[in-house]
Formats: structure tokens, C-alpha cells, sequence
């Protein structure tokens, strides 16, 4: 009979070969090819359940222009310009975490900040701009957009706002335990790229906006805060979120008077018509692919799968109880388990905080529950597919009962450091982080409960109400 240890070590191994393979199966150029062909020089969409098909004679056109940005903005363009017909005429942008090396001379590469905008972000969303605005019926526009766009392209919608606002303003929503959803409410009022307004420089051209879908596909339009897609929120909506984190007061001078203004303008909804007539989308890769993948390569390494999503945007102490508890409750029945929780989970930031990111964050409240039955066979993985978690060099971590011990002997105070926000120094040393460098993707994060026995045979009392 193999040892606890020796288990425990097959379990980090197979929670990593999970994920990996999740991020190996959602392959951007595949992803391209599932979904988009070229015949000669006219570009087709494959028939889908929810989209009809469609055929682009790109010959027809006497310019493309290709928009990118976002975390996956360098694969995406590198992924159409190798499929693109010769002989067109190319131009475009491109606002990536970084500018590639070697590169082609028709797109302006930019290193957009992220998870707040820096200069390049704004030079980035000027050059967007400017291309598309000598955009008209001779000219078809490929977006290529994907998660972390909000801050890698951005202009405020008042001109008066400089950079070192816009930054603030960011950072400010970021640390302020809002949702996801309520964050792109508020960015989409502020920014004159974002909630349609980019697709609206160019009424007339013909538009494609190609994305990689980091929201659920209920709230497609929140990915990069809908630069291409109508925006269905009011400033009344706006104004609530702002109040209910007590926000305004938090903003600099120039971005509180322009919400303040915004306020007290008249509200004229968007039109939907002017924005979606020459605009259509597809969904190149979401994180339902992503899950999905997951899922499959569980079920090869012989667990039972089951998917809970419920815990999307909840503070990540509640989505840590939340998840320990159903995957206890579902341990009674099944032996080998794998629950899979995709999105994001939310931190609410104060104080100097150190280095670390949301997923380690609930790694760690995770593995204070985990030391509670030190004898359980159970590993827990909490990453992000875009290779970064927060501010540190880890996609995520992984935690097991002996963590916390693992942690001390170490000389580690995990309260201390679970309160200065500081998880990845203490995975570290651990050895237990999850490392992939910039994947070039981003499909949500992903959350992997596992286990390699029955509860009932490491403990025989129930599992606690916080489990």
C-alpha cells in the first residue's frame, strides 16, 4: 500500500496534468481553424447552432485593418495574419503585454498595461482610433479581442482626464471588491473605447470582432468592457455601483467630476441598430472550452467529474466554503472526485500588500480548512489560464492538508500572511506554486478539487459548517 505522502504527490500531479492540459487543449491557431476558412481570398465562417454562416470576399476590400488587444492580442494577430490571402492590403494595432520581437512592419505593436492601462495603452487606443475613422465602406476591420483589453487600450471619454488618473481610476475599481460585471459597468461609462464606442469610430466599415471570451458567454459583452458590442447599462447603473462602494470619493479630482457631470446629463440610450449593422462576432474560445478540457482529462485519469460554477465573483473566502463544502458533500458518494469552479473569484485589497493574486489567495484560505482533517487525501488548485495571478510571477498554487504545517516549519505565519496579501512568497518556498510564464491566452481562472478517497474514511465526523 502506497503512503499518505506518496498519494498526496499523485494527487499534485494529477491536479497539474489537469490544468495543463486544459491550457495545451484551448490552443489559439486550432481554435482560428475550427471556426474560420479561407477559400482563395474569401473568408468563411463554419455554420454554428447560434450564428449563420457567412462568406467575406476580402478581395473586395481595399483595406483590412486588424484591431488587437488584450492578454492574447499577440497570438490572435500572429494566429489571422498567418491565414490571411497575399496580396491585401494590411494595416492595423496591436496592444499586447509585450511587443514581439520580430514583428511585421504593417502593424503597430504596443506593451499595454495590465491590470492597469500605462502610456502605451493610451498611444494604442489613440492609433485605433485614428486608423478607423478613414474607415468606410471599402474597408472590412478584424477586432481581435480578448481578456485585460480594458486596460491595454484606453482613452477617457473627457480629454481632460490625463494618464496618471485614468491609472488611478483603475486601480481604484480593482481594489474595491466589486464584481467583474460591476467594474466593466462603470469602465464603459468612462472610456471612449469601451461599450460599443471603438466599432462606432467606423460606422460604415465592414466589422468582425473575433473574441476570446474571459466572461461567461451570458455577458459576452463585458469582455474588454464591449469596445465592439452595444452597451445596455445606463449611467443611472453606473451611479449605483459607485455609491455602493463608496467610490467617487476615492477618484481623483478630474474622473470624479466627469462621473458627477455624467450624472446630471440626460440619458440617450445607444443605439443598437447603428452599432450591430455592419458588426458581427464569434466566439473563438471561452472558457467553457477551457472547463470542458479540464473535465475530459479528469475523467481519463479515472475521476468522476462534476462542474459548479456558482461561486463566480464571490469574495474568495465565500467561494472557498462554498466549494469545500459541496465537494465534501459529493465526496460521501463518490471516491475518486475531481470538482471542477471556473471564473473569477474577488479581493478586496488594503493595506500594503505583498505579492500575490487572487488565486493563491483562496489557495490559502483553502488550505486552512484542509489542515483541519490533516489525514484526508485531497489537493486543491486555483489558477489562471492567462499565466499570471495578480502581481506575481505564478498562474496560481496548489494545497493539501500539510500545507499549513508544511507553512510553519518553514517559519511561515500563514495568518499573517494570508492578511498582507502575500501568498506567493510562502507557495514559493513551498515549492507548490503553478508556473507557466504569459500563456498568451486568458479563459478565466480555474479551481480543482481532488480527492483519491471517501470522506467517511478519514473522518468519521461530519464535516464542518465553514468546511
Amino acid at each position: 500500500m502506497s503512503s499518505p505522502a506518496a498519494n498526496l504527490d499523485q494527487l499534485h500531479s494529477d491536479v497539474t496534468a489537469i490544468f495543463m492540459h486544459a491550457l495545451k487543449v484551448c490552443d489559439i491557431q486550432a481554435a482560428f481553424d475550427r471556426h474560420l476558412r479561407f477559400e482563395g481570398k474569401t473568408l468563411i465562417r463554419q455554420s454554428s447552432p447560434h450564428l449563420k454562416p457567412i462568406s467575406v470576399p476580402l478581395d473586395k476590400y481595399k483595406k483590412i485593418l486588424i484591431i488587437a488587444f488584450g492578454k492574447a492580442a499577440l497570438t490572435m494577430t500572429d494566429a489571422l495574419l498567418d491565414r490571411l490571402p497575399p496580396k491585401l492590403h494590411i494595416r492595423g494595432v496591436c496592444s499586447a503585454p509585450e511587443v514581439p520581437v520580430r514583428h511585421t512592419w504593417r502593424i503597430r505593436y504596443y506593451a499595454g498595461g495590465h491590470p492597469l492601462p500605462n502610456p502605451d495603452s493610451f498611444k494604442a487606443a489613440r492609433e485605433a482610433i485614428r486608423l478607423l475613422k478613414h474607415a468606410g465602406k471599402d474597408t472590412f476591420v478584424f477586432f481581435l479581442i480578448s481578456g485585460g483589453g480594458s486596460a491595454m487600450l484606453e482613452l477617457p471619454r473627457d480629454p481632460r482626464i490625463s494618464l496618471e488618473d485614468t491609472i488611478a481610476f483603475h486601480e481604484t475599481l480593482i481594489a474595491s471588491g466589486a464584481t467583474i460585471t460591476e467594474i466593466n459597468t462603470v469602465r464603459k461609462q468612462f472610456s471612449s473605447v469601451k461599450g460599443g464606442r471603438l466599432a462606432l469610430v467606423a460606422p460604415q466599415a465592414e466589422k468582425l470582432s473575433l473574441l476570446l471570451a474571459d466572461v461567461p458567454l451570458k455577458d459576452i459583452g463585458s469582455v474588454a468592457s464591449s469596445p465592439t458590442l452595444p452597451d445596455h447599462s445606463a449611467p443611472q447603473q453606473c451611479r449605483e455601483i459607485l455609491d455602493r462602494y463608496y467610490l467617487l470619493e476615492k477618484f481623483p479630482q478630474t474622473v470624479r467630476e466627469y462621473f458627477e457631470h455624467l450624472a446630471r446629463t440626460p440619458y440617450a440610450p445607444q443605439s443598437d441598430a447603428e452599432a450591430l449593422e455592419h458588426t458581427q462576432f464569434e466566439v473563438l474560445l471561452s472558457n467553457h472550452d477551457f472547463v470542458n478540457a479540464a473535465r475530459d482529462h479528469a475523467r481519463t485519469l479515472g475521476y468522476h467529474v462534476m462542474i459548479d460554477n456558482s461561486c463566480d465573483d464571490w469574495d474568495y473566502r465565500d467561494a472557498s466554503t462554498y466549494l469545500l463544502k459541496r465537494f465534501n458533500e459529493l465526496r460521501r458518494e463518490f471516491s475518486r472526485l475531481c470538482l471542477l469552479s471556473s471564473g473569477e473569484v474577488t479581493v478586496k485589497l488594503a493595506g500594503q500588500c505583498g505579492c500575490g493574486g487572487r488565486n493563491q489567495q483562496f489557495a490559502l484560505a483553502t488550505a486552512f480548512e484542509l489542515a483541519k482533517n490533516p489525514a484526508d487525501l485531497v489537493a486543491v488548485l486555483s489558477a489562471g489560464s492567462d499565466g499570471v495571478d495578480g502581481n506575481s510571477p505564478a498562474a496560481g498554487a496548489i494545497v493539501d492538508p500539510t500545507t499549513i504545517a508544511r507553512a510553519r516549519s518553514f517559519k511561515f505565519d500563514p495568518d499573517s500572511t494570508l492578511a498582507r496579501f502575500d501568498a506567493c512568497t510562502l507557495f514559493t518556498a513551498l515549492g507548490d506554486t503553478i508556473v507557466t510564464g504569459p500563456t498568451g491566452n486568458n479563459l478565466r481562472d480555474l479551481r480543482i478539487l481532488l480527492s483519491s478517497g471517501l470522506l467517511s474514511e478519514f473522518s468519521t465526523d461530519p464535516p464542518p459548517e465553514n468546511a
